[in-house]
């Protein structure tokens, strides 16, 4: 996550600590339509004013969306001016310290439930390949391969760098990558063959999609960190 995501997710979440801000957001959340200001007010027993307040201070913090559009119904000449209507945003707001990302998980496994099922192979086969190939794509966006060979230094910076938008918390100490930390942790605890494949693949598309050739992921668990790390390719035991 970056610091901006990060700054933003704070500050959607922290707007919901005021007890105001918080009672309006849920009573709008619970309408089956938009509602107005004076209704949202009403609904809470706030004055309209104090619900103008904290409904735009919503809507600036990104948990909720406006549209205007007359109440009366009516079109043209006296139908009255629009008002302005408050819903949730679509927009998703969440916080993990540290970060999880199940949501990443999700797609994986599902892609390869889909794929296991089409071609009959292996659910924890199609996984590590789903894993790989989503992990290639992680690496699109990143800038061509640095100058000076593999294994440097810049290589291992462009690898940590991917590996960190998905929650890894990548360390690169000497010529090796460890992850800090398990964006998938509660599945690792129950399913920890099934995640740690994942993790593998992931990290092995990424160093695939990077073209990082002379690096390697393999299973190394250890305490209070991911179950995978990454390798000079020429080390024994690397994948």
């Amino acid at each position: 996550m970056s610091d901006d995501d990060f700054a933003a997710s704070v500050s959607g979440v922290s707007a919901l600590a005021e007890p105001v801000r918080r009672r309006l957001y849920l009573y709008v959340v619970a309408q089956p339509e938009p509602v107005g200001r004076d209704q949202a007010a009403a609904g809470i027993g706030i004055a309209r004013h104090t619900a103008k307040f904290h409904l735009d201070r919503l809507v600036g913090d990104g948990l909720l969306e406006t549209e205007f559009r007359r109440l009366s119904g009516r079109d043209g000449p006296g139908a009255g001016r629009p008002a302005k209507l408050y819903r949730r945003a679509a927009r998703e707001v969440s916080v993990s310290l540290p970060e999880r990302r199940y949501d990443l998980a999700g797609a994986v496994l599902a892609r390869a439930i889909e794929e296991s099922g089409k071609d009959g192979s292996p659910v924890l086969d199609a996984v590590a390949r789903v894993a790989k190939a989503t992990g290639r794509g992680l690496a699109v966006d990143v800038d061509s391969p640095p100058a000076g060979g593999v294994g440097t230094k810049a290589e291992l910076d462009r690898l940590a760098a991917v590996l960190a938008t998905c929650g890894f918390e990548p360390r690169v100490d000497g010529s090796r990558v460890t992850l800090a930390n398990c964006p998938f942790h509660a599945l690792a605890e129950d399913h920890t063959e099934l995640v740690c494949g994942m993790n593998l693949g992931l990290v092995a598309g990424v160093i695939d999609g990077l073209g990082a050739t002379g690096l390697a992921a393999e299973l190394d668990p250890a305490p209070h960190r991911c179950c995978v790390t990454t390798r000079p390719r020429d080390v024994p035991g690397c994948c």
